[in-house]
């Protein structure tokens, strides 16, 4: 919840009273700042301006900075004084929010089906991994014919900001940059692979299978097998992505010459952040001052539009959020002041999902001029032509513990498609620089029509789509392997 507090200007003019006073008679002590938990705070220090300013204030008001980040004016705080928010205030200090309750859980995906080893028998390929067969997504996308020019280069990294990566599991033990990994939990790098190693979740090896499982006779094969995945883990063992762990995340990724980063997940117990909403406002200022400067950086974030089935682009009532308790649910109306972050900052590629079917997949958030491209997320709730959906209309990929494989479906699972692809891009035409990067994997989409009338798969989901070649629901088109490697 936010434990921000009125305060402490006037504890600092008495004592300065108190000081003044001393010839005249005794010292008048300051009263002393009311304590409470520890909590966690955002302090933003002016746009291009120092942060040392806005360190010593943060010091005189009782806090502790854990992390400075001076490339974006950005400090992560600790601090048990209640009256931080007010007393922190003042010259060098830009805005200040509570972190604490804005953390929003990982909405891990409609289903989670462990692989069915009857069901594969005969699924390989000839380059020998078992499972191909089951890999609807990858010759959807033509990855097949794409690695026949390239599988991707070993000096590209992909950024996994996820719940960590098992850097044991068959298919990527060859496959995960440790030297680059590390966990941002709490905001502050952490390279341990004990830290940056997954423990409560398996969402993130199954992102991280799609982008890079290794050709190796074994279960399945990636987007880009020949390319390597770095764990960033930003997700705590709660299943919760606070703000301050997002940025480092970002920040660590560009530090690091990641020119991919995937990031399947939202910021904030609202799944939308509101800039008019003052308790937002500073955590959406901080997160897009990473973004800004990881692109510039040279790294192109890929995200995730949402498993909610929203129109992103127009006004709508979210009645969900908060979803972590920190606040009473709000029905709010989302306008043009609210933003899914990271989907909707500026310069992120954004992805929608579609099922074997090529059609929206019935839980993905879309929106014209939002959805950049989609990609294959699987739908197990629909089929065309009276055929019956299964768990193979997921994803297929990755799990842990145990290093099995398993299926998923989520907007979650589309966006490594498009990151993995992206890897690809960049392997086959080095130093692509971010926004053109992104416009190639836009132009070399195969673009989709939008389904007449309402699209209403799944009763109670209804959506329509707006747009031409390129609309609400797909962007430019469905992302292509193949094409981004000719």
């Amino acid at each position: 919840m936010n434990k921000s507090r009125l305060v402490g200007v006037a504890s600092a003019a008495a004592l300065a009273i108190g000081l003044i006073g001393a010839a005249a008679g005794p010292a008048v002590a300051a009263p002393a700042a009311a304590t409470g938990p520890e909590t966690g705070y955002l302090v933003l220090a002016p746009q291009g301006k120092s942060v040392a300013k806005a360190a010593a204030r943060v010091a005189a008001a009782g806090g502790t900075v854990v992390a400075s980040y001076d490339q974006i004016g950005v400090l992560v705080v600790r601090s048990t004084n209640t009256a931080f928010t007010t007393a922190v205030a003042g010259a060098g200090v830009q805005s200040v929010a509570s972190t604490d309750g804005l953390g929003t859980t990982l909405v891990d995906d409609e289903e989670s089906v462990a692989l069915d080893a009857s069901a594969v028998e005969a699924a390989g390929d000839p380059t020998g991994e078992q499972y191909w067969g089951l890999q609807w997504d990858m010759t959807q996308i033509d990855v097949d014919k794409a690695h026949e020019i390239t599988t991707g280069d070993p000096s590209v990294v992909v950024g996994v900001l996820d719940s960590g990566i098992d850097a044991t599991h068959p298919d990527l033990a060859t496959q995960v940059a440790k030297d680059q990994s590390a966990s941002c939990i709490g905001g502050v790098a952490d390279t341990s692979e004990a830290a940056w190693s997954p423990t409560t979740s398996d969402h993130g090896t199954h992102v991280a299978g799609t982008i890079a499982a290794a050709i190796n006779g074994v279960g399945i094969a990636g987007v880009a097998p020949g390319v390597k995945v770095a764990s960033v883990k930003v997700v705590d063992d709660d299943g919760f992505i606070y703000p301050e762990a997002a940025i480092c995340g970002y920040l660590w990724a560009a530090d690091h010459d990641m020119p991919v980063t995937n990031n399947s997940y939202f910021i904030d117990p609202w799944e939308f952040n509101c800039v008019n909403d003052p308790r937002q406002r500073p955590v959406w200022q901080a997160v897009q001052r990473a973004l800004a400067y990881s692109t510039a950086q040279g790294t192109l974030t890929v995200a995730s539009a949402g498993n909610s089935n929203v129109d992103l682009q127009h006004k709508f009532i979210d009645s969900s959020s908060p979803n972590d308790g920190s606040y009473p649910v709000e029905d709010r109306t989302i306008t043009g002041a609210c933003r899914d972050l990271p989907a909707e900052a500026p310069g992120v590629v954004t992805v929608s999902a579609v099922g074997p079917n090529e059609q929206k997949s019935y839980y993905s958030s879309y929106g014209l001029g939002v959805v950049d491209v989609t990609a294959p997320g699987g739908d197990t709730r629909f089929r065309t032509g009276g055929v019956s959906p299964t768990p193979a209309d997921g994803v297929l990929s990755t799990v842990y513990p145990g290093g099995g494989w398993g299926y998923k479906q989520g907007t979650s699972m589309a966006g490594p498609h498009v990151a993995g692809v992206a890897a690809l891009a960049v392997s086959a035409h080095p130093g692509m620089k971010p926004g053109a990067l992104a416009s190639l994997l836009e132009r070399t989409s195969e673009s989709l029509p939008c389904p007449d009338g309402v699209f209403e798969p799944r009763p109670g989901w209804p959506a329509v789509c707006t747009g031409g070649e390129r609309n609400g629901f797909y962007g430019a088109g469905n992302i292509n392997a193949l094409n981004v490697v000719q």
